[in-house]
This record gives C-alpha cells, sequence and structure tokens, in this order.
C-alpha cells in the first residue's frame, strides 16, 4: 500500500486559484443528497493508499471539518472539506455529476493523474 503522507511531504502545494472545481451539476447532486438524507456537515474528499493503480479516491460525508482541512463553500450551503495530505493530489481537479443512458456518478478529471483505472476511482502520480 503506498503511504500518501510520505509522498505528500514532497510535493508542495500552491495556494493560487481553487482548491478544486466543482461543476454546478455536481454541487447539486450534493445538495439534493443532503436534503433527502437529512445530513449535515459537508462532503469529504480524500486519497488513499489502495485501489488498482495505488491511489483511490474518498468521498463520504462528514458531519464537521477537522481543524486543517481546507473548506470549500458552494451555492446552497454545500461544503467540501479536503485534508492537507490528500490537496496536494487532488489541487486542480474538477469534480462533475455525470448522467448517462448506462451510468450515473461523479467524476473525478484529475490532472495530477498520470494514469486512472478503467473505473475511475483510483489512479498513480
Amino acid at each position: 500500500m503506498i503511504d500518501i503522507a510520505n509522498i505528500a511531504a514532497d510535493k508542495e502545494v500552491k495556494e493560487e486559484g481553487p482548491a478544486i472545481f466543482v461543476t454546478p451539476k455536481a454541487v447539486a447532486t450534493i445538495r439534493e443528497t443532503f436534503e433527502k438524507q437529512g445530513m449535515t456537515g459537508g462532503l469529504r474528499l480524500g486519497v488513499l493508499g489502495g485501489g488498482c493503480s495505488g491511489l483511490s479516491y474518498q468521498f463520504k460525508f462528514d458531519a464537521k471539518e477537522r481543524p486543517k482541512d481546507t473548506v470549500l463553500e458552494f451555492e446552497g450551503g454545500v461544503r467540501i472539506f479536503i485534508d492537507p495530505k490528500s490537496l496536494v493530489y487532488l489541487k486542480g481537479m474538477t469534480l462533475d455529476y455525470k448522467e448517462t443512458i448506462m451510468d450515473n456518478g461523479f467524476v473525478f478529471n484529475n490532472p495530477n493523474a498520470k494514469k486512472s483505472c478503467g473505473c475511475g476511482t483510483s489512479f498513480s502520480v
């Protein structure tokens, strides 16, 4: 398993520009999901060691942000939490939500990923 803490320490995150981009469709889907489930808090985006390409995306609901998180706020009260180690790998990423005839789901367009698996949930740098 890849230890993202050691890799993240070797990389620098620049603070200019937004940490990640989230499309209006993704924001609306997150907001609708929170409302349907009666949840408060935010969506935690992160990176974990594992997956078929070495790193995998973490995508879960979290009641509150952690002290060192980057917190992104969007229309309608949608909040996204990203821990500092994961931000190294997610900086500049676009989170989108696609609806097709065959499938619906969130799509990660990550410029830091050198290689991705076929399902799009894991990547390598």
